[in-house]
């Protein structure tokens, strides 16, 4: 007889996501023993939702991205995590290999990464060459935890060896244009309290931020492929990386 399927916690930090929390706790639900939600003081139906879900709910003041996730492993049940964002959703490939990880008690590694593809506003699937990010987010608490931060909420795995799944996680990033200038001009603002490069570095970086952030956005990144809408997005996502610098150097 094989062993019983690994005890699993969904985490989810939230505010206001209500619009679309539902569609992240659908696509976990049959793959986890408890869904974890810590909210921030969400003033729509955010918390309702979640709780007719199914998921555990508790309060706690925004302390920052890493904060609120390290709180989120020390609330969870179960020391296996899959850590979910309310504006993620796991893709039906990503899902059927987590299935098949955990079926038969522990996995042989202590933490597994995968793609987070953006997808568009009015989008339901990722464009082809769509940008991504990899992280680790099904993982072991008692041996990697995230980093204590205000704004790279990233898993240390430590001297962890760590595996890579296929699939991906589909990632509804922002709502509009101005959903994505209002997200990172409050994402800036905690990054320059964490920038630790010299003043005179910034002040010549400044200089050439926003060509090279367009470019590496426009071109390496993938968003020419998104037309127009990829234009305004590259431009954007550069304008925030020098706002970045700008908010630091007017601290000092």
């Amino acid at each position: 007889m094989g062993q019983s399927r690994l005890s699993v916690t969904c985490t989810i930090i939230t505010k206001n996501e209500g619009d679309r929390i539902a569609r992240t706790i659908h696509s976990v639900a049959s793959l986890v023993d408890e869904i974890l939600v810590v909210d921030s003081g969400s003033t729509d139906d955010t918390v309702e939702i979640c709780e007719a879900l199914g998921a555990r709910v508790v309060f706690r003041k925004w302390q920052g991205y890493g904060q609120q996730k390290r709180f989120c492993e020390d609330e969870a049940r179960h020391d296996w995590l899959l850590n979910m964002d309310g504006d993620e959703v796991l893709s039906e490939e990503l899902a059927v290999e987590i299935a098949a990880l955990t079926a038969d008690g522990e996995p042989p590694l202590k933490g597994y990464k995968y793609k987070f593809l953006k997808i568009y506003p009015h989008h339901q699937k990722p464009l082809p060459l769509a940008d991504y990010q990899e992280c680790i987010r099904l993982y072991d608490r008692r041996v990697m935890r995230f980093r204590d931060s205000l704004v790279h909420d990233s898993v240390d795995p430590g001297d962890h060896k760590t595996g890579r799944l296929k699939g991906a996680v589909w990632h509804y990033s922002y709502r509009s244009l101005d959903d994505l200038r209002q997200k990172l001009d409050r994402y800036t603002s905690l990054q320059a309290k964490e920038i630790k490069k010299p003043l005179w570095v910034l002040r010549l970086r400044r200089l050439i931020e926003y060509p090279m952030q367009f470019l590496k956005c426009y071109f390496l990144r993938g968003y020419w492929f998104g037309g127009i809408y990829g234009l305004k997005v590259a431009h954007i996502i550069a304008a925030s990386k020098l706002s970045r610098i700008n908010k630091f150097i007017s601290q000092k």
